[in-house]
């Protein structure tokens, strides 16, 4: 009796052992293990006076001024990359999708739902990399947010959905309706990294590059913009689809032809050079770091000078305009000179 007693305690110990090293369904069932998972793992690395309140929501203060809101979902293979990882990706992803619309951050949420078996210490490398972002944005808090457990193979590791709320001053209005014929446009660096690199980790593409994705919070190049022009007309960042997407869809909605000088684009050279490889076009392949702009041609230089002094825009280059007749088409001139 004594021995079966003992084999039970030693079993009880391992099982509590594995809870330590990997999320099991009981992390997500709402009761001890919950709690655990919440207090020891994600309290550790993302707290604050709002979330410690344990809320079903954050609440604020009345607002005087107009209000920004977005939500997206993100799901990537492989979860770690060079130049980032899944939590950094949908804190940035979030706050660029926020601040394109001329608003300052000002809150965040943040839901997990994780893999049964997910390894806790990468769960832990995820928040760090949270933190590590939002400590970067400043004056930006996660608020609320939710965990959910699912059953092996019903996720595949970690999915993650942020959304953020931001304020706008009310002199800034910044929509493809504002685009006018001779608006210069206008982008903040190289393009088609973090395509790119999520490609070379996957097993079907398995080739080795130097390149790191340009994942990266934008709000500062952004706020820096509008302090010296309130003439930015359209913004965008240059996410799924690349940049051409984008052109393609600010063309169509401001009903304005635009047109791209290729040769202006910025690109790597070993960026460029794998896309030749491999047969793809840069500007169709994703970023996560890269604004389009269209602004006032008289102020275009001004703003352009200060985008090249933030780090993430040193690169930053005008690349087109939009033209005074037009029903919504791309046009590009090629660096052969041939659109």
């Amino acid at each position: 009796m004594k021995n079966k007693l003992t084999n039970k305690k030693k079993k009880i110990k391992l099982l509590e052992k594995s809870d330590r090293s990997t999320i099991v369904l009981s992390h997500g069932d709402g009761g001890f293990k919950t709690s655990q998972l919440i207090n020891e793992i994600i309290f550790r690395y993302i707290k604050n006076d709002i979330l410690e309140k344990f809320e079903d929501s954050a609440v604020f203060n009345s607002l005087t001024k107009k209000i920004a809101f977005t939500t997206d979902s993100f799901v990537i293979d492989p979860i770690f990359f060079p130049g980032g990882d899944i939590g950094k990706l949908s804190i940035c992803g979030t706050i660029n999708d926020l601040v394109t619309s001329g608003c300052k951050p000002y809150a965040l949420s943040l839901s997990l739902i994780l893999e049964e078996g997910f390894p806790i210490e990468d769960l832990k490398k995820i928040l760090k990399s949270i933190r590590e972002t939002i400590s970067e944005i400043n004056n930006v808090k996660i608020v609320t947010g939710d965990t959910k457990v699912v059953g092996k193979g019903f996720v595949d590791k970690i999915y993650i959905n942020t959304s953020g709320i931001g304020f706008i001053d009310r002199e800034i209005e910044i929509s493809p309706e504002k685009i006018r014929p001779g608006d210069i446009i206008l982008i903040n660096g190289t393009i088609a990294e973090h395509g790119i690199v999520i490609l070379s980790q996957r097993k079907e593409f398995n080739f080795k590059t130097k390149l790191k994705s340009d994942c990266s919070p934008l709000n500062f190049l952004i706020e820096d913009m509008l302090s010296v022009s309130k003439d930015i007309h359209a913004l965008r960042d240059a996410t799924r689809g690349g940049v051409a997407r984008i052109l393609i869809e600010l063309a169509e909605s401001s009903k304005k032809d635009i047109e791209i000088y290729e040769k202006q684009i910025p690109i790597k050279r070993e960026t460029d050079g794998i896309c030749q490889f491999l047969g793809m076009d840069p500007l169709y392949i994703a970023n996560e770091g890269k604004i389009i702009v269209f602004i006032a041609e008289k102020d275009a230089e001004k703003v352009l000078n200060v985008m090249r002094k933030n780090k993430y825009g040193k690169d930053s280059q005008i690349i087109g305009k939009v033209l005074r007749k037009g029903d919504g088409k791309v046009i590009l001139n090629t660096k052969i000179g041939t659109p």
